[in-house]
């Protein structure tokens, strides 16, 4: 039911392409995918974001646990049916919360207890229950429950978020049994070499469908998030996806897929539409400002997307400066077009033999020898 197959590779780098087989489809890689937390991704309806060519989406087990609950959506008829989306989805674990909510838990070997965000009621999250809470949602893939810490912990207390979160992973394993939906377990090890090695075997070991690398741009430099993106797919066995949780950048993406990885996520594109901002090339646009005011032509005139096939950049920067909803939707529709168009190139240009990383200290991208 789950299989992944590399179809071609970069004679110059690790770059590969693929395809990661699941029970709703199939997903090209290298590949985006959009982040829809609650089961949207913000702004967008299931026919505009499969206008993008998006393949996979994400959706997050934490906040669809406390709305609308997973008894909703698994009598909905599952993820799939209840948010109209009938491609690959994959659910976070909520392990990201564990360190963006980190004011509102308390953690231990037994799992973390959250302070609920929405009435300051206690939930505790244990990897049993965030298990049993996906394997009711019923997304393609579930992640595994892990710890991850902030980048700035000692080396010691990334050690012991590293054991709890193997200690978690063993317990995802043993308990999870849904056949249709493949479970990833998730690299952990903060900036430490060693820690990084050591959990690439650990998550190796088991064997799962899949391989996430977690706690990667969570505040640390670039050249920490450099580090961490050379190291860890050499302990990475070569049979299975690889996933680089959290990166939207243009560079870090193409840096990535250099060195092997095959999926990449954030919240990026939205959030930028949602704020006027739209992405051009190496380029973050704010179409409120008055130099888009009388500029008729598209965001960018090589986009197919709805907002640059049939609005102009005047169009944007009118509806924006009026806080029309429409703006946002368009300016996020084009951002997520361009980003999985840009992996899209990628993909064809290891196809065609001629990806290379190539990239100056201020360049945004380091994407070359490509049309896209």
């Amino acid at each position: 039911m789950f299989d992944f197959q590399s179809i071609s590779f970069s004679s110059t780098t690790n770059a590969r392409t693929g395809i990661f087989t699941t029970p709703h489809g199939l997903v090209k890689t290298p590949k985006f995918m959009p982040v829809g937390t609650l089961g949207t991704v913000k702004g967008l309806s299931s026919n505009q974001l499969d206008s993008t060519d998006a393949s996979m989406i994400l959706a997050n087990t934490f906040h669809l646990h406390l709305q609308p609950g997973e008894r909703i959506i698994k009598e909905s008829g599952g993820i799939h049916k209840f948010m109209n989306w009938h491609k690959p989805l994959l659910t976070d674990s909520g392990g990201y919360q564990v360190f963006s909510l980190a004011k509102l838990n308390k953690i231990d070997d037994a799992g973390v207890n959250f302070k609920n965000p929405r009435d300051g009621s206690y939930i505790f999250l244990s990897p049993e229950k965030v298990m049993e809470i996906q394997m009711d949602i019923g997304a393609d893939v579930a992640m595994a429950f892990d710890h991850c810490p902030s980048h700035t912990s000692t080396e010691n207390d990334i050690e012991d978020s590293l054991r709890r979160t193997n200690l978690w992973l063993e317990r995802c394993v043993k308990i999870h049994t849904r056949k249709d939906q493949a479970l990833f377990g998730i690299v952990q090890g903060g900036k430490y070499p060693k820690l990084r090695e050591f959990s690439a075997k650990f998550v190796s070991a088991f064997d799962l469908p899949g391989i996430a690398v977690g706690g990667v741009s969570v505040g640390e430099s670039i050249d920490e998030i450099h580090n961490v993106i050379n190291l860890v797919p050499k302990f990475l066995p070569s049979n299975k996806p690889r996933y680089l949780m959290g990166i939207g950048s243009l560079q870090e993406i193409s840096i990535a897929i250099g060195k092997g990885f095959d999926l990449f996520d954030c919240v990026l594109p939205t959030r930028l539409g949602r704020h006027g901002t739209a992405l051009f090339n190496n380029e973050r646009w704010n179409l409120r400002n008055a130099r888009f005011r009388d500029d008729f032509r598209p965001i960018d005139k090589s986009c197919t997307c709805e907002a640059c096939k049939n609005y102009s950049r005047a169009y944007l920067h009118h509806l924006i400066r009026n806080n029309e909803l429409l703006g946002l939707t368009l300016i996020s529709l084009h951002n997520i077009s361009h980003i999985v168009r840009f992996t899209n190139a990628i993909s064809q240009s290891i196809q065609d033999n001629c990806f290379t990383i190539d990239f100056a200290p201020w360049e945004t991208s380091s994407i070359a020898h490509h049309t896209w």
